[in-house]
Order: C-alpha cells, then sequence, then structure tokens
C-alpha cells in the first residue's frame, strides 16, 4: 500500500481549505487573510509594546504611505498595496535574510498563492513593474520607520539597511511617525476596514 501523499492544505477559520501547492483563488477570503496576518509578527516579534507589531498593521502602513506620495493612484493600485504581503497569513513572516537563504523557490512558491490572492479580488496575477517598484519603495519605507521606533534600530542603521524615507511630511503625516502595535483583533479590524474601503460591497 502506497503512503498517503503529504496533506499541503491548510484549513481556514471561514471552512475554506487552501491547496498550498496549487491555490484556488475560490479558497481565498478577505477575513482569513486579515484574521492571519494580525496574528503573524513582524521582526519576529522583536519589538516594543504590548502586542507584536502585525504584518496587518503593516499592510495598512505601506498601502499609507505609497497613497500619500500619490493620492492619484487607483482604488485597484492601492488594494495591490494591501495585498502585497497577503501569502504570509497561511506561510507566516520570514525576515528577508532568511528568505534569501532559502533561494528562488521560496519566492515562487509566495509569488503564486499572491497570484490567486490578486485574481480572487480582480487584480492582475501580477503587478506590473512601476506599481511594484512603488510597493517596495513603500514597503522600505515603512521598515524603517518599523525598525526605529518599534524594532530597536538606531537611524544610522536604518538608512544603511532601508533607506530614509522621503515625502512622508505634509498634512496626515503624523501617522507614519506615530506607530502603535494592536491587539490581533483590533488589527484584523483595521485592515478589514482598510479593504472595505478600496472595494466596496
Amino acid at each position: 500500500m502506497k503512503d498517503k501523499a503529504p496533506r499541503a492544505w491548510q484549513r481556514m477559520l471561514s471552512g475554506r481549505r487552501l491547496d498550498l501547492l496549487d491555490p484556488s483563488p475560490l479558497d481565498v477570503e478577505i477575513e482569513d487573510i486579515a484574521h492571519g496576518l494580525a496574528r503573524v509578527a513582524r521582526w519576529n516579534g522583536q519589538t516594543k509594546g504590548d502586542h507584536a507589531f502585525s504584518v496587518a498593521q503593516h499592510c495598512v502602513l505601506v498601502e499609507a504611505i505609497m497613497t500619500h506620495r500619490n493620492p492619484q493612484h487607483s482604488a485597484a493600485s492601492r488594494l495591490a498595496a494591501l495585498l502585497h504581503d497577503a501569502p504570509e497569513y497561511v506561510v507566516g513572516d520570514m525576515i528577508s535574510p532568511f528568505k534569501a537563504a532559502l533561494g528562488l523557490d521560496y519566492k515562487a512558491f509566495e509569488n503564486k498563492l499572491l497570484a490567486a490572492i490578486h485574481l480572487r479580488f480582480g487584480l492582475s496575477p501580477a503587478v506590473n513593474s512601476k506599481l511594484e517598484a512603488e510597493i517596495k519603495l513603500a514597503d522600505r519605507s515603512a521598515a524603517y520607520l518599523e525598525a526605529t521606533q518599534l524594532a530597536g534600530f538606531s537611524v544610522p542603521e536604518s538608512e544603511k539597511f532601508f533607506g530614509r524615507p522621503k515625502g512622508l511630511d505634509g498634512e496626515g503625516s503624523r501617522k507614519f511617525h506615530q506607530l502603535k502595535p494592536l491587539a490581533p483583533n483590533e488589527a484584523a479590524a483595521l485592515y478589514l476596514g482598510k479593504f472595505n474601503q478600496l472595494v466596496p460591497k
């Protein structure tokens, strides 16, 4: 008798079963993403505060930074920014040095899952290079803000690793300089609120 193939799906609280090796957009639910990301810690949990700074909060921050720099972005572009780390709701948040050590196969796996998430919410499987560059720049700026405010990095260290953010001043910029980790349910609600703003029901 042949051994059964190892289980490669994750059961979600919504009741969906997401096949990690062959993810279907039909098995992706935004409530599962928000719930999962709100419970995944940035910086492996090495941040100040009563709660971890979650990937859910990070994604909301990245979308806010990108939109602050260019308010003309479409709702679809802003949604792509909000979803940029969505695969981590099932695979977790590995720090960048460890991802690099694992090699390109891990990135391909992550991208396959992200493509299914994009299709579920009406986006192209992959974003165009210009938007991808803007999201990555906002991501690095968010990392700088998190590193200096929450993760114990000095300003020179953060500038070396992430670059000093530009264009984060002016009206509405205060939120970028007062990061506060939220409890998981609050972080999930924040993420869902932003999603519903971009994708009205």
